[in-house]
């Protein structure tokens, strides 16, 4: 008898030893969110003047311009204005390719934007357009966790008001033609921050007045292939409620970390299990002695 209560109270110790260690304690995830993402091939604030400003009216024309979270791609290959031009519709741009596209999910958005062969003119200067280019594209990509990249590239020539322009990457180009205006040209604008970015093929500002004899005045900018992204926020980690004993926990000793733990505890995971062992061991003992006193009283 007394060896059954040894082991019993071997193992209740045991117990008793590994209930002190912390109880574990499930992850969960929170939901991300999705990005954003935007895209335009052109896009135009001007303000016309006809006849010494007798007649005023604002120019705002935006080609495939598009928005995500969905995904959307337009491809429209000409912008027209009407009213402006006798009545009679007035061709803004004209190009071979002029595509926008944006998408965006949980991971990842990404917005792009690609001119070919693309014309841009505005009233008053109907044979002569303001700018003319081979190709330009614009590219922003902003991912969960990761550090967006904006970039845009000009592909072969490009004229302004008739002219041949040489462009610097990354700085601001002057046109000046004395018979019909001056522009002014940014290339290649990008723009990042830790979760955002946008980049602009082109930018002009734009100042025209054909012979000064104001019969036509246009004033403003006018944007090629833009692209803008803002990334999705990763989704983040959060802990469940405990998962482990239900006791009500003593009041923890001032070393102790915060964490409810401390340096003894491998000592005290071992300590169970040995006491364990040692419980189990008395348990077989006393069996065999019961066994071998009954074979004896036969």
């Amino acid at each position: 008898m007394p060896t059954r209560r040894l082991a019993a109270a071997t193992a209740a110790a045991a117990v008793s030893v590994l209930g002190l260690m912390p109880a574990a304690t499930a992850q969960a995830e929170t939901g991300a969110t999705t990005g954003k993402a935007g895209a335009v091939v052109l896009r135009t604030d001007l303000d016309v003047s006809l006849l010494n400003k007798t007649v005023t009216a604002p120019l705002a024309v935006a080609l495939n311009d598009v928005q995500a979270p969905a995904t959307a791609s337009k491809t429209a290959l000409t912008a027209t204005l009407d009213g402006v031009d006798g009545g009679r519709p007035f061709n803004v741009l004209r190009a071979d390719v002029a595509t926008a596209r944006a998408a965006a999910d949980k991971q990842r958005a990404e917005g792009y934007s690609n001119l070919v062969n693309a014309r841009v003119s505005v009233p008053g200067l109907a044979a002569v357009p303001l700018i003319t280019v081979e190709q330009v594209t614009s590219k922003a990509v902003c991912a969960a966790g990761k550090r967006p990249t904006a970039d845009s590239n000009l592909l072969g020539s490009v004229s302004v008001l008739g002219r041949k322009a040489t462009l610097s990457t990354g700085g601001t180009t002057t046109v000046d033609v004395p018979a019909l205006g001056q522009v002014r040209l940014d290339l290649s604008r990008t723009s990042t921050t830790s979760r955002t970015a946008a980049a602009t093929a082109l930018n002009l500002k734009v100042s025209v007045n054909p012979l000064k004899l104001n019969v036509s005045e246009v004033e403003g900018q006018v944007t090629l292939a833009r692209a803008t992204c803002e990334a999705p926020v990763a989704a983040a980690v959060e802990p469940s409620p405990s998962v482990g004993s239900k006791t009500t926990p003593e009041p923890k000793p001032e070393h102790l970390a915060e964490t409810g733990g401390s340096s003894a505890t491998p000592y005290l995971v071992g300590g169970g299990a040995l006491l364990l062992a040692a419980g189990g061991g008395a348990v077989v003992l006393a069996r065999r002695r019961r066994a071998g006193a009954r074979g004896d009283a036969a």
